[in-house]
Order: structure tokens, then C-alpha cells, then sequence
């Protein structure tokens, strides 16, 4: 486990952010406020990606006015976007929402800010500080020159002080940069001077696979140094994106307990007896309707395959026109080639009910006979496909070589 940076516990509904809380996910709804219900649809389909918290603009005064609609029927807590009118902000703390964003770039009146920290002291709902170096103040662009780490943290630092001086302190904070190296260097900066619990992201990260990228690179960054307590991936795309990507990352880390699918796949060679690329993906699209919460291998050949992801709970293998279908490394079932996706949907069904005990005491006997014989059958015709003896004998004669002090042959 990762070892976090000890900060502040807060409440955003019933979702708890910072101190020893785990790491959750947020997106934002693309819709119109307004419109309730498609709001509310994207809000769902949100919750269903793995989205804890959901924000949502409110930029005019029927957008608030959704919102009080929207927060009693959401499944998740709701966290208004607030944006230059400081009155929006009090009209969706009067529409219930559970946590609000300011933006200390436009909303820039100090009792403007208190007014709205004191009302929300009083309903008990948290405030995020999120300071975007798209939108910093411009008297602190004047005086850094640019958006710079110490320009981003200054200003939260002064908003952070407005909030304090009202006696609010249930506060978040984020610093976000679309330049990858300037994000992680302003939450670094921050870290050290609050306990505040921290909201990471890469602003205006773009649209896959360049955003993802973006986002990965910054996010991970920080929680592998243990810092951030809730995230966002901020892309060019529709928000459920965002939000399995965030969930899949906070997996990826050992920060989350795993809800969905994480498929390996082999990157082919010369035993691969099918399309591994092909067979990958129509099991991730299959598996991943399925929302089941295991570790699936897509295998080229029968060979190596299980042996090689004997750490997935579930896994399948090509050779000789069969496939392998093979549990925590011991092949259970073998089944025709053009039902190798079929049968291994039907076996994670099965894994995840009943678990991985009673699926290899239901293995087929002769299963693992007939996986045995069939590698044996493929290494005769096939012979060294790897050449893994003729690259072990070269490695050798270099290392040799080497510590004689010649230089190998050409």
C-alpha cells in the first residue's frame, strides 16, 4: 500500500475525503443543468462508471434551479461548479447540494467569498479552492510573469485565508495545470504548506489517447508520492470516460479495491496460434458489459499461456484449433476455437458466483491431459519459435566476451 500524506478529514455528502479515507473519483455532467433529466441520466451513468462525486454547473439561475431537483434523486453527492456570481453559489447551497467549487480566478471579492463560506459553514457543506492556471487572477500573473507552481499555490493560499478567517474549514483545494510537469510541481509546492485534503487533475488534458496520457502521468505522479486524496480526469470526451479511467487507475495503484475488469493480454510471437489482438478485444467488450471485478488473460498460445498469467483469476489459450480455458494458471475446460469468448464469459459468470475454489474443484479431468499433450504437439511442429536457445547462446557469448574484455563479433 502506497503510503499517503496525512490530511484533513472532510464530508462531501455521505462521502468521505481525505485523512485515511480511500481515494475517490469525480467527473462532471456535459449537459445542461436545466435539463433535469438528462442531467440526472449522465449523473447515473456517471455513478455507474465508478464516479463517487459528481459536479455539475451552475452558471444562471435555472441551472440552480435543476439542481434542487437533481440533488434529492442523484446517487451520488452533487458538487456545483460555481462561476463569477457569488449568488449562484448561495442559490445551489439553498438547492441542497453537498459540496461547492470556487474559483478564485473569477469570483474575486473577499466578502463576496466569506458571505458564501458562512453560509456554508452553517449547512455543513464543504468548499473546494479551485485555482486553473487558465483563469488565475490577473495581478498574480503580473507579479510571476506566467502560471507559475508558486503563482497557483499563492493564489489558493489567499482564497484558502478568506475562508479561514470566517472560521471555515472544511476546505479542498486543487492547482491545476495543462502542463504535465507544472501540475505536479504546484500540488508538490502545496502539499507542504496545508493538510487540506487535495483535489488532483490536469486541466484541459484533451481527448484520448493524448489526454488519458496527460492525466495518467500527473495523477500517478502524485499518489505514487502519496499525495491527493480525490481525482479527476479532465478530457475532450464523453465524461463516463473520465470517470473509468479514474476508477481503473486508483485500481491500477492498489488505491481501490478492483470493481471491474482488468484484462492482460500476451503481445503475440511466433506461437500465437490467433488473433490475439482480435480475441482481446471482443472478450473486453463481452466481459466489461458484465461489470464483473476480476483479472482476465487472453493467451496466443497454450504453450506458455498459462504458465505465463498464472497470476489472473481467469484466463484462455490458443492451440491447435482449441481453446485453453484455464483458472489461476490449471486449465479446466477445453472448448472449439470459435467459442473461446463464449466460454470464457461463461466461466468468469461462473468464477465470479461461485468463486475460484469451486470452479477448478469443477474442472474438467482430462482437461489439463489434453493442454499437456497439445504443447507437446506444438513444440514438435514448431520447434524453437522464440529462438530461445540461439538468443540464450548469444547472450552468453556476449557476457563472455565482455568480462574478457573483447568486444563481441558482428
Amino acid at each position: 500500500m502506497i503510503p499517503r500524506k496525512k490530511t484533513r478529514r472532510l464530508m462531501v455528502g455521505d462521502v468521505p475525503v481525505g485523512g485515511d479515507a480511500p481515494v475517490s473519483v469525480q467527473s462532471m455532467t456535459t449537459t445542461k443543468t436545466a435539463d433535469v433529466d438528462a442531467t440526472l441520466a449522465q449523473v447515473y451513468a456517471l455513478a455507474a462508471a465508478g464516479s463517487d462525486l459528481v459536479r455539475i454547473t451552475c452558471n444562471d439561475t435555472e441551472a440552480a434551479q435543476g439542481l434542487a431537483e437533481i440533488v434529492p434523486r442523484s446517487p451520488v453527492p452533487i458538487i456545483a461548479d460555481i462561476h463569477f456570481q457569488y449568488r449562484l453559489a448561495l442559490a445551489a447551497l439553498e438547492a441542497g447540494v453537498q459540496g461547492l467549487r470556487l474559483n478564485p480566478g473569477n469570483i474575486r471579492n473577499e466578502e463576496h467569498i466569506k458571505t458564501v463560506a458562512r453560509e456554508a459553514k452553517d449547512r455543513g457543506v464543504p468548499i473546494r479552492v479551485g485555482v486553473n492556471a487558465g483563469s488565475l487572477d490577473k495581478d498574480l500573473l503580473a507579479k510571476h510573469g506566467a502560471a507559475t507552481p508558486e503563482a497557483l499555490v499563492e493564489s489558493a493560499l489567499i482564497e484558502v485565508g478568506y475562508l479561514e478567517e470566517v472560521g471555515f474549514g472544511d476546505i479542498k483545494i486543487s492547482v491545476k495545470h495543462s502542463n504535465v510537469p507544472a501540475m505536479v510541481e504546484s500540488y508538490r509546492l502545496l502539499s507542504e504548506k496545508v493538510d487540506y485534503p487535495l483535489h488532483l487533475g490536469v486541466t484541459e488534458a484533451g481527448p484520448p489517447p493524448g489526454g488519458l496520457i496527460k492525466s495518467v502521468a500527473g495523477i500517478a505522479t502524485l499518489l505514487l508520492e502519496g499525495i491527493g486524496d480525490t481525482i479527476r480526469f479532465s478530457l475532450t470526451a464523453d465524461p463516463v470516460e473520465e470517470a473509468r479511467a479514474g476508477r481503473a487507475l486508483l485500481e491500477y495503484l492498489g488505491l481501490r479495491e478492483r470493481k471491474g475488469l482488468d484484462l492482460i493480454a500476451c503481445p503475440s510471437c511466433g506461437r500465437a496460434e490467433v488473433d490475439v489482438i482480435d480475441v482481446a478485444s471482443r472478450a473486453q467488450a463481452a466481459l466489461e458489459e458484465e461489470r464483473l471485478p476480476i483479472q482476465v488473460a487472453v493467451m496466443g498460445c497454450v504453450v506458455n499461456g498459462p504458465g505465463e498469467a498464472r497470476e489472473a483469476d481467469i484466463g484462455i489459450a490458443a492451440g491447435r484449433g482449441k481453446g485453453h480455458l484455464f483458472i489461476k494458471g490449471q486449465v479446466v475446460r477445453v472448448v472449439p476455437e470459435d467459442e473461446m469468448v463464449d466460454a470464457l464469459l461463461d466461466e468468469a459468470r461462473k468464477l465470479a458466483e461461485e468463486g475460484i475454489e469451486a470452479r477448478l474443484a469443477a474442472a474438467d479431468a482430462r482437461a489439463a491431459e489434453i493442454a499437456a499433450a497439445t504443447r507437446v504437439q506444438l513444440v514438435e511442429i514448431q520447434g524453437d519459435a522464440n529462438r530461445a536457445a540461439e538468443r540464450r547462446a548469444r547472450v552468453a557469448e556476449v557476457a563472455e566476451q565482455g568480462s574478457m574484455g573483447t568486444a563481441p563479433g558482428r
